[in-house]
């Protein structure tokens, strides 16, 4: 399989098939194809992992695209303004966020984890439930605006903004603070928890959160009447 990523605002990711590789995205997470695919749509795993996909807030049933011939092509696009990061499995394995996950590999896997504490499930933004990729071959993320790849070091702290996080190597510590002080609760605007990462390992942020955004948008939008 070989891939290109198209575009800087909206962007897309092209993949080239040759007969009998498969890829598997969320249902409806299908751009353009060329002729010669043939689609099948399971829970991939069971219906427990789709039930678990479910409750991380992906889609219960996955859609498979297996190339008839050489050659076939076949794009999936984020779905907001935002930066499509390229992803092996067997040498980079994450855990991450809900929402984040484009496209993949049949040889990658893709499965739902409880998160360690229940303090970052309770108020991680996230849930109790993320998702570990893992396996072998390309996985793709979409992240809202773009994407800001740091390398921990053991010991080494990073605070994020709630929502901020796409993912995370599985040797990085997760989990929420409280941001201290009334004053900064009630006047900083940045709401009361901080996702704390420690290292060692990768983190993946993203400079928007789409929910925010969305938010800010309905601000602005007339009242009717």
């Amino acid at each position: 399989m070989n891939y290109e990523i198209f575009g800087q605002t909206v962007p897309a990711v092209e993949l080239t098939l040759d007969a009998g590789e498969t890829v598997f995205t969320q249902s409806g997470g299908m751009s353009w194809q060329t002729d010669g695919f043939e689609m099948g749509t399971n829970t991939r795993g069971g219906f427990l992992k789709g039930l678990g996909r479910a409750f991380a807030g992906e889609s219960m049933f996955m859609a498979n695209y297996t190339s008839m011939r050489d050659g076939s092509k076949i794009g999936f696009a984020s779905t907001v303004p935002g930066t499509i990061v390229p992803v092996d499995a067997s040498r980079d394995p994450l855990v991450i966020q809900k929402g984040a996950f484009l496209c993949a590999e049949t040889t990658v896997e893709l499965n739902t984890i409880l998160t360690k504490k229940a303090g970052a499930g309770f108020f991680g933004g996230e849930g109790f439930i993320l998702q570990s990729l893992g396996g072998t071959g390309m996985a793709f993320l979409e992240v809202d605006g773009d994407a800001v790849v740091r390398e921990l070091a053991p010991g080494e702290v990073l605070k994020v903004d709630t929502g901020n996080v796409v993912a995370f190597s599985p040797s990085v510590n997760y989990e929420i603070e409280t941001v201290k002080g009334l004053g900064n609760i009630v006047l900083g605007g940045e709401g009361l928890f901080l996702t704390k990462l420690t290292g060692p390992g990768k983190v993946i942020v993203q400079t928007m959160n789409v929910a925010e955004f969305a938010q800010h948008i309905a601000t602005l939008i007339p009242a009717k009447g």
